[in-house]
């Protein structure tokens, strides 16, 4: 027989926890349960779990709900995964506890047989979604990998002298400070920034740490 996947459920409703430890099938061991973040991260990182049922909102802790229990607990926990488990599907809370590190997010919802269906897959190292909350992370997710290739795709134009200089200027260093860190004259910097400008279709400095700061390469 498989050995069962152990589990913690965190959820400030103590009838909910209870209800949900009941409708879970016998393949999951229930092996603690929390109510508020600090109790979480303590019974999680003594319980080492294969996965964590977590709640999104939940008092205690520096008011940071699940996703605090993720940054708090998961560093000390290398073999748990977590799956959030809410009421809520703001697509705010759904990014947000997903960037924290829960490998899916359904709602509270979902049947007995789909959370355990759930935790299977998570368990396995699949992500999982309620089907109307995977647009979310799509957007979300997605935006962030398309900025970057565009980010990338502009770095591209730039020689790789031209990347330091443009990263120099962009934090406010003056032209003979970045001639001094590079061990360049003042001239070949001045000439570096006018191509760095025309290449990146910018017209000064102050558009260019702009430019820098949108792509959060400073």
């Amino acid at each position: 027989m498989t050995e069962a996947i152990t589990v913690v459920i965190v959820d400030d409703h103590s009838i909910f926890r209870s209800g949900l430890r009941a409708d879970l099938d016998e393949t999951l061991a229930v092996v603690g349960e929390a109510a508020s973040v600090d109790e979480a991260v303590e019974v999680i990182v003594e319980t080492q779990p294969g996965v964590v049922l977590l709640d999104v909102h939940l008092p205690g802790g520096a008011g940071g709900g699940g996703a605090e229990v993720l940054r708090r607990a998961a560093p000390q926990c290398p073999g748990t995964r977590f799956l959030a488990l809410s009421v809520s599907d703001s697509a705010e809370d759904v990014v947000g506890v997903i960037r924290a590190g829960a490998r899916g997010y359904i709602t509270k919802g979902s049947s007995g047989a789909e959370v355990s269906r759930a935790v299977h897959a998570v368990a396995d190292g699949d992500a999982v979604f309620s089907p109307r909350l995977a647009g979310f992370v799509l957007d979300a997710f997605g935006t962030a990998a398309g900025e970057q290739a565009e980010a990338s795709d502009e770095l591209d134009r730039l020689s790789a002298r031209e990347r330091e200089v443009m990263r120099l200027i962009a934090r406010g260093f003056a032209y003979k400070e970045v001639a001094a860190e590079l061990f360049i004259s003042v001239k070949t910097v001045e000439t570096h920034v006018s191509s760095v400008l025309r290449k990146l279709q910018l017209s000064s400095r102050h558009e260019l740490t702009a430019w820098a700061l949108e792509r959060r390469l400073l």
